[in-house]
């Protein structure tokens, strides 16, 4: 048999190639197939002039062609529409002996839904429906796939206008466009799909041009996603993510309203205005103690006679109220029954519980002494019992509170109350963290009111991680100290429930845009987890990390982030994952570690690096690190905030 002669006179696409794939000869139908001229597919690999996504298939079914081997390829033409047919590979011989491969396309027109198996198969294994329309008759035929999805077809053929009819209105244009001649989509437009029984469908529809044979018909087939679940899902987060923000926002505004204070009154106004609705009560009442008497004010969602009997109450009645104002401690009481358990007497007159139905969450305004503050009443529904979260949330925003009191009677300066928010929103750090050491410092800018927008946090979440974050806010007065406070209180709430520090940081700023909030801030957030020292970070415009070892050396880690947070309000802050070696510190600073008028970013960089390193190598804790670290700051005469915050990994 003259395979050289005979074999590339067919008019379908043929080729012969060499038994290890490289092709020898092609017809003109080929090097059509191909988009390339027949002296450009000469000599080269059968598998070099398919895409990417073809080749393995025609390597295997090249080498394996001992016999005969056969595929379905799906190849790109000039036309727009991809070109799928049958393709055989089988060994030939020349006269003169030589032992070839032979690869040509087959004729299927007996038999076009062969050539759509791949696509079946393909469409099942994604989850897809696959469909083809016909524009002629105007018919859709389901062609196989998701069995979900074609149970919304009631037939194996529907006509567009039922199919037009079942598509949300504002969606039928959309859908139109998808199969207008000429205009197929790679795509997907989403369309919403109602059944006869008013039952709703989220789909996302894709069309693709294909053409059935070398020489066969063009078709528009249409491949059906059903997003219904996964839109459910999305709703259902940004519903949860503005309620967040609802919530952040109403704490934030809290704290804020909490600071600007100057008087008793003011103090009753912001109290009582907001804490029901902020807590999600039913009421709320302030008392508060002045020589050695009550004072009660309700927002009204109390009985009036209740409230009259508070005012009558002596401090050392047992009772929930007054033992919360004299010990300092939180009491939660879910309702009568837990209130006669652990106060046997205390549902007497004149003072009775103001209903079964209803429970209370009782916070002193500070800690036990000889001259206690009072406390905030927020009743619930029966049954309530505040979250960790709420409780911490409340337990902070009634210390601002005792703090506002105590500085409005006592007539200081604004200052006093700045530096006491300034060190209330700089946390505790916790005391053990398994398989890590942490120390923060801080000192406030030197000028104007001698504080400052800086701060750190640590905490651990709830997948056992530990987040650490440092940051700096515009400014160094009282409003800086505010901001700063929303900012760490916003992060945290956010982090309660989202463990990636890119999407903190974007949530964050979402925020702060919305609010419109008239300063801007820095800040740099880790993700560590102790187990095996994974690292997630992420930067809103804040000065490098530092990365200490135990052997002297330390390298800088300039974290890929987003811009300050408060300004861009599409803003995208990309995050980074590294490992944290056992030994190694990172080192997180405010630009005022680093940077001075006699400093530069880099010289203030490489000082603070080598110090931290020197310190590891000679075996220092984090706690004396970071007090190096901070008297060399002192030192280089900076007049700015100071803030440096240390984790070694144990």
């Amino acid at each position: 048999m003259d395979a050289s002669d005979e074999l590339l006179r067919r008019a379908e696409p043929s080729a012969l190639l060499h038994p290890n794939g490289v092709v020898r000869s092609v017809n003109a139908a080929m090097a059509m197939t191909l988009c390339r001229p027949a002296e450009q597919c000469v000599g080269r690999y059968a598998w070099e002039l398919v895409p990417e996504s073809q080749r393995l298939v025609v390597e295997r079914m090249v080498t394996h062609a001992s016999k005969l081997a056969m595929r379905v390829l799906e190849l790109p033409s000039p036309g727009g529409a991809s070109l799928v047919f049958l393709v055989e590979a089988r060994p030939v011989t020349t006269a003169g002996g030589e032992q070839l491969v032979w690869v040509h396309s087959l004729n299927v027109h007996k038999d076009l839904g062969s050539l759509l198996m791949p696509f079946r198969l393909s469409a099942k294994s994604a989850g897809l429906g696959l469909c083809i329309y016909h524009p002629e008759v105007q018919q859709l035929e389901w062609l196989g796939g998701a069995a979900t999805v074609g149970a919304l077809f009631p037939e194996a053929s529907v006509s567009l206008p039922w199919v037009v009819r079942h598509i949300h209105p504002d969606d039928r244009n959309s859908l139109l466009r998808l199969l207008a001649p000429g205009t197929p989509q790679r795509t997907w437009t989403k369309l919403r799909f109602h059944t006869d029984h008013n039952d709703r469908y989220d789909l996302a529809c894709q069309t693709r041009r294909i053409q059935l044979g070398f020489d066969g018909p063009e078709q528009v087939f249409g491949m059906i996603r059903d997003d219904t679940k996964h839109e459910a899902r999305r709703k259902e987060m940004l519903a949860k993510l503005g309620t967040e923000r609802r919530h952040a926002s109403e704490i934030t505004e809290f704290s804020s309203a909490l600071i600007r204070t100057a008087s008793e009154q003011e103090l009753q106004q912001v109290v009582l205005t907001r804490l029901a609705a902020t807590f999600g009560g039913t009421g709320a009442a302030l008392a508060l103690v002045d020589n050695g008497h009550l004072f009660v004010s309700s927002d009204g969602g109390l009985p009036a006679w209740y409230a009259d009997a508070v005012r009558t109450m002596a401090l050392d009645e047992q009772r929930p109220l007054t033992q919360a104002i004299r010990t300092g401690e939180p009491q939660f009481i879910s309702g009568q029954k837990e209130l006669l358990r652990r106060w046997p007497h205390a549902d007497a007159a004149p003072l009775q519980w103001p209903g079964p139905d209803v429970a209370m969450s009782i916070i002193p305004l500070g800690p036990a002494g000889d001259h206690p503050l009072g406390a905030w009443v927020v009743t619930y529904d029966s049954g309530h019992r505040p979250s960790p979260d709420e409780q911490a949330f409340t337990l902070t925003l009634a210390e601002l509170a005792g703090q506002a009191l105590v500085r409005i009677r006592s007539q200081q300066a604004r200052v006093e109350l700045a530096t006491a928010i300034q060190q209330n929103m700089l946390p505790v750090l916790p005391e053990r963290l398994p398989g890590l050491a942490v120390a923060a410092r801080y000192r406030p800018c030197r000028t104007g009111l001698d504080i400052g927008g800086d701060w750190y946090d640590a905490f651990v979440t709830p997948d056992g991680a530990v987040a650490l974050e440092i940051g700096d806010a515009q400014g160094h007065d009282v409003d800086a100290a505010a901001f700063m406070g929303q900012v760490r209180g916003s992060m945290r709430a956010i982090a309660a429930h989202e463990p990636n520090p890119g999407t903190v940081l974007t949530h964050t700023n979402q925020l702060l845009v919305a609010m419109d909030a008239p300063r801007f801030a820095s800040c740099t957030m880790l993700h560590i987890d102790p187990r095996d020292g994974r690292v997630t970070g992420a930067s809103a415009g804040h000065v490098p990390l530092l990365c200490a070892h135990d052997d002297g050396s330390h390298d800088v880690r300039r974290l890929p982030g987003g811009p300050l947070l408060g300004i861009l309000p599409d803003a995208d802050y990309p995050q980074e994952t590294f490992t944290l070696d056992k030994d190694s510190a990172l080192v997180m600073v405010t630009d005022g570690v680093v940077e001075g008028p006699d400093l530069t970013l880099d010289a203030g960089l490489e000082m603070t690096g080598t110090l931290a390193a020197q310190a590891l190598r000679n075996g220092l804790s984090p706690e004396a690190t970071a007090d190096r670290i901070l008297d060399a700051a002192i030192a280089s005469n900076n007049p700015d905030d100071l803030a440096v915050l240390i984790v070694r990994r144990t």
